[in-house]
């Protein structure tokens, strides 16, 4: 049985909690959390869509029972068709993170196996993100491949 579960509206907090890990972990990032109020009604309704565009993997925090360990999210857009992508699926992964103390475990490799599981399901044969120098191993494992700009892609 896999740890990874799809994140639900009860998770929002939690999933705002660990975007806020990965938004503190950049350089010259803002450490304001009052956005968090403001945002979690749209986060709940994205969560409990689940036939929508946007999707969240999760895993339970071990030790902290109502706690999230790590978290994936990403969205399938529609972009015009191209050579090599004529239906113009295209995944994009905008949030992982791993809550500190649980680090080195795997779950983030785990999240996002999911998240590029739910990806193929859905068409999309380009999945793209930005990396931390940190993350960029993990991604390069996947398949992730450098572009001439910061964008990392993984052709499926």
């Amino acid at each position: 049985m896999s740890l990874v579960r799809r994140a639900e509206p009860a998770d929002a907090a939690e999933v705002l909690r660990l975007r806020q890990v990965m938004i503190d972990s950049l350089p010259g990032s803002d450490p304001s959390t009052a956005w968090h109020q403001r945002s979690l009604p749209a986060l709940r309704a994205r969560l409990g869509d689940p036939d929508g565009g946007f999707a969240a993997f999760v895993v339970d925090h071990p030790e902290r029972p109502g706690a999230l360990a790590a978290l994936v999210a990403g969205t399938v857009d529609y972009r015009i068709g191209k050579a090599g992508d004529p239906t113009g699926t295209v995944g994009y992964v905008f949030s992982v993170a791993t809550d500190p103390d649980v680090r080195r475990r795997g779950y983030a490799r785990a999240c996002m196996d999911t998240l590029l599981e739910w990806f193929r399901e859905r068409g999309a044969r380009r999945i793209q993100l930005t990396a931390s120098a940190e993350a960029a191993p993990l991604y390069a494992s996947l398949g992730f491949r450098p572009k001439p700009d910061p964008l990392l892609e993984l052709l499926l």
